[in-house]
């Protein structure tokens, strides 16, 4: 199969490209007071400058937040809620770490406005499109990096199983679609998240991760989100607090399919896998992808 979108050795952002061919890290800020794992919130403009420091100090080279929390039966806040949470962070954050990429983690197409227009360099759509419209028309229009989150039905319904014949296959077709139709409005950046945690059961995460490097074959990078998640805990039966290291087991077999971006609540920890990894491919080990 031809790739939809041949070539994503960088990606852009404000400050120049970020390079691809090396593993990246997504540093997790949740400007929220109900996020699943409490060490990520972050309510006060100092803390959250202080986190951030420490995830860039650590290896984070893009900073992801988020006013609106996804965790199961997390309740919805109004569009200009979730504004007045997300606005302050990013304007403190872009005046602080201009050289930083920087990404809106939100379904709403007026949030990701102004949080672009607030120093935002993506848009991460837990949505995939479909939570709001007119998100493709304008990413494409504008050329904002979009990172593209495989989920089904509205907010409240993303935790709901749908009637799968296949997960693996109906997540990739479904994706090819929307990428192909990115493609052809124009838009040039696009990442690839296959959603885990959302829209799938527990053995049907995990029948992802176990085929992850189908997802490369999409030509598009692709971007990883366990860290800490139930999937982890269900499995096991720890809490959020205590699912580091089953973070760190997910984290190497993703990168050994071909992950390009780790989404985490834990840099150092995430870095080091990346280390680790590079050394055994180094060494002989044969990626998946």
């Amino acid at each position: 199969m031809e790739a939809l979108f041949p070539s994503f050795q960088t990606i852009r952002y404000k400050s120049g490209l970020i390079d691809l061919q090396i593993p990246q890290i997504m540093g997790i800020l949740n400007a929220t007071p109900d996020s699943f794992f409490s060490a990520s919130r972050v309510t006060v403009i100092d803390e959250c400058l202080a986190l951030a420091a420490q995830m860039i100090e650590e290896g984070a080279s893009i900073l992801d937040v988020g006013g609106h929390s996804t965790r199961p039966d997390a309740k919805a806040v109004s569009a200009q809620e979730e504004q007045d949470r997300v606005i302050p962070v990013m304007e403190a954050l872009s005046k602080a770490f201009p050289h930083i990429c920087l990404s809106v983690d939100t379904y709403r197409l007026s949030v990701a406005k102004a949080a672009i227009q607030a120093g935002a360099d993506w848009f991460n759509d837990v949505g995939g499109g479909q939570m709001d419209e007119g998100i493709f028309e304008w990413v494409s229009e504008n050329q904002v990096p979009y990172i593209l989150t495989h989920s089904v039905g509205a907010f409240s319904q993303v935790h709901q199983v749908p009637d799968y014949e296949y997960v693996v296959e109906d997540v990739w077709l479904d994706m090819a679609k929307k990428i192909q139709a990115l493609r052809v409005l124009g838009a040039k950046d696009v990442v690839l998240d296959p959603g885990f945690g959302f829209s799938k059961s527990l053995d049907q995460n995990y029948q992802l991760m176990a085929q992850l490097h189908q997802f490369t074959r999409l030509g598009v990078p692709l971007l990883v989100g366990v860290s800490r998640k139930s999937m982890i805990q269900k499995v096991l039966g720890t809490k959020p607090e205590e699912s580091l290291n089953g973070t760190t087991v997910l984290h190497t077999v993703a990168l050994q399919q071909g992950a390009h971006i780790l989404r985490v609540h834990d840099v150092i920890e995430a870095r080091q896998v990346i280390q680790l990894v590079k050394k055994l491919q180094e060494n002989g080990l044969s990626n998946l992808s």
